[in-house]
């Protein structure tokens, strides 16, 4: 047995330690539920059952210019997701039409924009589109599903940049759900140089309960030019909070860089917890977080300058011909608030298996 065997043995047995400790999982933590796929790709989407409810969805909607997970739902089948602009909600905040799902894109790569692009509902004279070529895998069995897909990040013209390749696995135990994102880019058009921006990487746009309150609106500069504004969103059902590795909490997440980033509140009568946990092998880690009370819960390893108001920069760059990795795990738990112990068992489970 070698030595990454063994570390992902270990990593599991403590997190199946750690799950029977949390009362909203105890009587199934050490239950892998049953995982399937439901190829729907004459609709576009591939679905992701686990335990017979549909968790989330693999789709590729032609306005929304990238493949996405939508919606995303919780063992007890409550949403998420924001709903707009696919499937808008009463009540629901319709700032940023790009914010869709969970995705994964940049707002810079040579000048093109992947993350703002369908900002307005059309495409921008600069934006870039992420065109879902096909399905190279569908498999579930033992307790996960997995998919892999290919994709084109292309300019304006149709040009290919990057070639990507994802692999999903997804997977349950007890009221838990877990989702790992494995994107391989290879630079295919040249050079690729991701030039430091806020505007990355890979994003959830969570449900308005989920938002942190605020009595006052927000005005934000748009990358592409001019403001939007984020209504204030104070009633009593937004219920909100983000809580980071190192300690930090609430708004003061935006900008600071941590292991691990746990967004935490209520849908009614349901405790949720959303985790997004970043990897050893990742650029920047531990990573900074674009993560906004509004509702964008960000990961971003590219872009530091906004972060640290021009302190550092990242730059990063995929030479011609060559590839890079990132990994990211989100963590959907219900009935109770994941504590730290928890979330770094899932979080070092994770960094042994990939």
């Amino acid at each position: 047995m070698n030595i990454k065997s063994l570390a992902v043995i270990l990593a599991g047995l403590i997190l199946l330690y750690s799950c029977g400790g949390n009362p909203s999982n105890k009587s199934e933590a050490g239950q892998s539920l049953k995982v399937t796929l439901v190829d729907k790709s004459a609709e576009k989407k591939i679905d992701v059952m686990i335990d017979g409810k549909l968790f989330t969805s693999f789709c590729w909607p032609d306005n929304v210019f990238k493949p996405v997970l939508y919606p995303v739902f919780t063992s007890e089948g409550t949403v998420i997701t924001r709903g707009f602009p696919l499937e808008p909600r009463e009540g629901e905040s319709t700032d940023h039409a790009h914010h869709t799902g969970i995705w994964l894109n940049y707002g810079d790569v040579n000048g093109v924009d992947f993350w703002g692009n369908g900002s307005t509902g059309s495409l921008s004279p600069r934006g870039g589109v992420i065109k879902h070529l096909n399905i190279e895998k569908l498999s579930d069995s033992n307790g996960e599903a997995v998919i892999i897909s290919n994709e084109s990040w292309v300019d304006s013209t149709g040009r290919e940049m990057l070639a990507e390749k994802t692999e999903y696995h997804f997977s349950g135990k007890g009221k838990t759900r877990i989702i790992d994102r494995i994107t391989t880019l290879k630079a295919t058009g040249g050079d690729m140089k991701f030039n430091d921006t806020k505007e990355g990487m890979f994003g959830i746009r969570v449900a308005r309960q989920l938002q942190l309150p605020t009595k006052e609106d927000i005005t934000l500069q748009e990358k592409q030019g001019g403001t939007t504004t984020v209504k204030a969103q104070g009633a009593g059902d937004i219920t909100g909070n983000y809580r980071s590795s190192e300690g930090m909490t609430g708004e003061a997440v935006w900008g600071t860089r941590a292991k691990w980033m746990d967004l935490y509140g209520r849908i009614g009568d349901e405790i949720i917890s959303v985790t997004v946990c970043d990897h050893p092998k990742n650029q920047s880690y531990p990573t900074y977080w674009h993560a906004r009370g509004y509702g964008l819960f960000s990961v971003n390893p590219l872009g530091a300058k906004d972060f640290t108001s021009g302190k550092e920069f990242v730059n990063f760059s995929i030479a011609s011909g060559q590839s890079a990795t990132f990994r990211y795990r989100v963590i959907v738990n219900s009935g109770a608030d994941l504590t730290n112990e928890e979330i770094d068992a899932f979080a070092n489970e994770f960094a042994a298996k990939y």
